[in-house]
């Protein structure tokens, strides 16, 4: 009894929807599948191309919605009325379908009659290709860029006219122009106007996007050949002479033998071995073996064995001279029609020149970031050593704590920006502190003598990097950015900077400022400057030495924290990161003129310009770099002892 019902029901449904399944036989989109049945329901790559293109170029508002659920196999075609609906499997036995019309739903019928069209991925992907034209005028701006990339990713020829319909009408300036950048690529991919081709090449002359060499490459391709007689005409890329670099000797005569027009070399060792094997009476060929003492010598014997048949006729070197001094050597433009191949050329090499340029511009911003980084890095030791004339090997655990600190920060405050503004004075106020206990219970013992403050300050950094193992680990540590420092300013496809590093940047600038300040406006300065120029002179005009020592002594250290909080944002926190930091904060100082903050700032550039440079020149040798900037140091010391900006005077004497 349950079988009949469901079976009364189905053919009720059937029944019902009759009058609107007749109807969906009338509709234009239907007697486009129907004048298509054939290839659509062989759904082959070769051959379903017409069909997929009648609906995309018969306007008609269904077309979209056909190919899509095509595209994603809901398409049915109904083997007793050859007519086309969309459907959804029920159960086993039972098919919902749709009138590809309008989609509206037809009914539920048993699925018997029903054969499903499931296209192969190269048939989806010809759907996908004519669905491009639909989704380029589609009202939502985000499906357009979308389709801009899927066309960008894998174009067509049919892309190129459905791309210039759209243009005209597109309302977003911004999806306008990148439109008209993809319309001018594809223009030089597939116009078949060579004038049209040329036109866009030379507009994009001098373009960095990467897409513009994709498309452009393709179009200098060559072809190396050879010919007896000098080649001329105009899809010549350029000739070649055999034995330099653009074509070595072995590859021109490879050529040769490969389009038959001379024997192979024969190599030393095997002239060699047939020489020794055709020995006769102490000679061969003729030739006594004393006299085969040269080169030219072994050659004519071997010619004379080839000669008389009992070695294979091979070429020798002086063969292999002659054959290459009689041929011309030349590359034949293969990519594209001889003017589109010069275009491209010309405006490859004017991109090549701007590639230059942007790479220079690009490496000079990488030398002032890393210059800005050592300049934070330097500046607190530019107080400690520079003006105090202490030799701290501890300042760059102070950078180490004071990334520590904002790690710590973090674990508290899940706010990371928030973190950020709070670590910084709190990493200052920590490093302070740590400088002036540091000052009170060693330096002050130490003062005016440099190897036992450096041996002190060397143990205690020893002893600061085991203490941050003890609490820390060995493992490093996040101290992670927020948002608004993620990702990077991108000028063009190859200069960009880091957000984190632009940062840096300013940081750094503005502990210029304010040192300048300090130094130059306050009383603290003023006292500072009065004390490391005659201390006896200072104490007698009511000045405490002691206590400013202390004092700007914890100030280098305080600065020496804040930096540790900046590095640590795109450095890894560990014990050591210190390390990384004291050799290049001391080139830093050292260069650029021992106790002048300006002198630091031009030695930071100096240093960090050399050793990006450096890198430049050996990039898969870091140890190699390393060792090129210690001895760039080394003699520019020599020549520059008191480094770029000296100090005169009483302070440069103390």
């Amino acid at each position: 009894m349950r079988i009949l019902a469901r079976f009364f029901l189905a053919t009720l449904a059937i029944c019902l929807s009759l009058p609107a399944h007749a109807q969906n036989a009338d509709a234009p989109i239907q007697q486009i599948m129907q004048e298509n049945g054939a290839l659509i329901a062989e759904s082959s790559r070769r051959t379903i191309g017409p069909a997929i293109d009648a609906l995309a170029a018969s306007g008609l508002p269904a077309a979209q919605m056909l190919l899509e659920r095509w595209q994603n196999k809901e398409l049915y075609l109904n083997e007793e009325t050859g007519l086309f609906v969309f459907g959804e499997e029920v159960d086993r036995d039972t098919l919902r379908i749709f009138a590809i019309t309008d989609g509206s739903e037809i009914g539920v019928v048993p699925d018997d009659p029903y054969d499903q069209l499931r296209p192969n991925s190269g048939v989806r992907s010809m759907i996908g290709a004519a669905l491009v034209q639909f989704q380029l005028n589609a009202p939502d701006a985000a499906t357009r860029l979308t389709a801009l990339d899927a066309i960008a990713r894998d174009a067509e020829p049919s892309h190129l006219t459905a791309l210039r319909a759209a243009i005209d009408n597109e309302p977003d300036a911004g999806v306008k122009a990148k439109k008209e950048r993809l319309e001018r690529l594809l223009t030089i991919q597939f116009a078949e106007d060579d004038a049209a081709r040329i036109a866009a090449i030379e507009g994009f002359s001098g373009d960095l996007g990467v897409d513009v060499r994709a498309t452009l490459n393709p179009l200098v391709a060559t072809r190396l050949e050879v010919s007896e007689t000098e080649p001329s005409g105009a899809d010549i890329a350029r000739t070649l002479t055999p034995g330099t670099d653009a074509l070595p000797r072995a590859q021109a005569y490879n050529l040769l033998v490969e389009e038959g027009l001379t024997p192979p070399a024969i190599t030393a060792s095997d002239r060699r071995n047939a020489l020794i094997a055709n020995v006769e009476n102490g000679s061969v060929a003729g030739i006594q073996v004393a006299d085969l003492n040269t080169e030219a010598a072994r050659d004519l014997a071997y010619a004379e064995l080839a000669r008389a048949g009992t070695v294979e006729q091979l070429a020798t070197e002086a063969d292999v001279d002659r054959a290459l001094a009689a041929h011309f050597f030349f590359e034949r433009f293969i990519g594209a029609s001889p003017a589109v191949a010069q275009a491209a050329q010309d405006a490859l090499a004017t991109t090549e020149i701007t590639v230059g340029v942007a790479r220079f511009i690009d490496l000079v911003m990488d030398a002032l970031s890393l210059g800005s980084i050592y300049f934070l890095a330097a500046i607190g030791l530019a107080i400690t050593f520079g003006v105090m004339r202490v030799i701290n090997m501890a300042h760059g655990e102070f950078i180490m704590i004071g990334a520590y600190t904002g790690y710590v920060v973090q674990l508290f405050i899940p706010n990371y920006t928030l973190s950020i503004v709070v670590a910084l004075p709190l990493a200052f106020a920590v490093t302070f502190a740590a400088g002036v206990a540091m000052e009170r219970l060693v330096i002050r013992w130490l003062y005016h003598r440099p190897l036992e403050t450096l041996l002190a300050t060397f143990g205690i950094s020893i002893a600061l990097q085991q203490i941050a193992k003890n609490i820390f680990g060995t493992q490093a540590r996040p101290l992670t950015a927020p948002d608004w420092l993620n990702g990077s300013l991108v000028i063009n496809d190859i200069v960009s900077i880091s957000y984190i590093r632009i940062a840096i940047l300013v940081l750094a600038l503005l502990f210029l400022a304010l040192f300048l300040f300090v130094m130059n406006r306050t009383r603290l300065g003023l006292e500072v400057r009065a004390v490391t120029q005659n201390p006896r002179m200072a104490a007698s005009m009511g000045i405490n030495p002691d206590k400013i020592n202390m004092l700007t002594f914890g100030l280098g250290s305080g600065i020496a924290g804040i930096a540790g909080v900046a590095i640590g944002l795109y450095a890894k926190v560990t014990s050591e990161m210190g390390q990384d930091y004291i050799v290049q904060s001391f080139m830093t100082v050292v260069v650029g003129g021992v106790g002048n903050i300006w002198g630091t700032l031009v030695g930071a550039v100096l240093v960090g310009s050399v050793q990006k440079g450096i890198e430049w020149m050996t990039p898969s040798n870091t140890l190699a770099a390393q060792t090129y900037m210690i001895l760039f140091i080394i003699l520019f010391i020599q020549f520059r002892p008191r480094g770029i900006i000296a100090l005169k005077g009483r302070a440069a004497e103390a």
